[in-house]
């Protein structure tokens, strides 16, 4: 998943008549997010998390600067914008991609897909006390209660938790919380700014590749191979980068201009369905009851907190 920058977050919904114009982009970005954490965690069988993170913002700017060429669009030009994405960019990109690829060395695919539903819970206290953009109800209290007990049932607190498995699911957990700041981060500092959100988007990528370009070698050592890499791992490094962090993209902000910011944002409640069933089916994962029970506590506490529940009329 990559981080929404650009578009108007508060343009109305689309007209019921006019689902057709925008559900297959609806459903086909669910997709490609969902399977994301798949490729994530085929990636990391042989390449370094940071790498793989490289490797998936790297054809992520291919992809996009290609749309940007063909639609005659181009980059911001305001140096202040540049420094705000570049927060955006270390927040939004390098560390989650990142800490999700250490995450599936521990975790699975399945798992990393819940704790990802978990982003809107966490952005909502920090969007409320770092950056003041929200205001705390009582109906948003009792949504992040909700959300908070459906972490302890994915989490399986009753079992005893440690080891390797603990630090994975913390570490999946801590990129839901980069997400969390990135997205009142951008909401306050760069939405409403000139610009297209194909181009915001592009500029937030290269200002990605430029920190990955320092901090893998430094951490990670000589870069690997293409040569000695699999052809799995080869197509999941590209379908990361080409289709979730570009085509991705392009569809989120084809959903936002067509049924409206609130229809986007909903996609946060398939993409765990999606990335059980390919962890799955695919993967062979296993599935314990607690995962997709508390993914469905957390999508209700989020539910709760935005609202997105109807009101009983009196």
């Amino acid at each position: 998943m990559t981080t929404r920058t650009g578009p108007d977050l508060t343009a109305p919904a689309a007209a019921p008549g006019e689902l057709r114009r925008w559900l297959p982009s609806y459903l086909l970005l669910a997709a490609i997010w969902g399977t994301s954490f798949l490729f994530i965690k085929v990636g990391v069988r042989e390449v370094h998390p940071l790498w793989l993170t490289f490797g998936r913002v790297a054809a992520g700017v291919l992809t996009l600067l290609l749309v940007l060429a063909v639609t005659r669009d181009r980059l911001p030009r305001d140096l202040r914008l540049w420094g705000h994405l570049s927060v955006v960019a270390c927040t939004g990109v390098v560390l989650p991609f990142t800490l999700f690829g250490f995450g599936e060395q521990r975790v699975s695919s399945v798992l990393a897909g819940i704790w990802n539903a978990a982003t809107p819970l966490a952005a909502l206290p920090v969007a409320v006390l770092a950056f003041r953009t929200e205001r705390m109800t009582s109906r948003r209290a009792a949504g992040l209660g909700i959300g908070f007990a459906g972490v302890l049932v994915v989490l399986g607190v009753w079992q005893g938790v440690g080891g390797a498995q603990l630090t994975g699911q913390l570490m999946c957990f801590g990129a839901a919380m980069c997400y969390a700041f990135a997205i009142p981060y951008q909401k306050k500092f760069i939405t409403g700014r000139a610009g297209s959100g194909v181009s915001m988007a592009a500029a937030q990528l290269l200002a990605a590749l430029v920190q990955l370009a320092v901090a893998a070698p430094l951490l990670a050592g000589a870069p690997p191979d293409p040569a000695a890499l699999s052809g799995d791992v080869l197509f999941s490094v590209l379908a990361l980068g080409a289709l979730g962090t570009g085509v991705a993209f392009v569809l989120n902000f084809q959903v936002i201009r067509v049924a409206g910011a609130s229809t986007s944002t909903s996609v946060t409640y398939l993409m765990p369905v999606v990335a059980t069933l390919v962890g799955v089916l695919v993967l062979r994962e296993d599935l314990h009851w607690n995962q997709p029970v508390g993914a469905a506590v957390v999508l209700a506490g989020v539910a709760v907190s935005q609202g997105l529940l109807p009101r009983r009329r009196r």
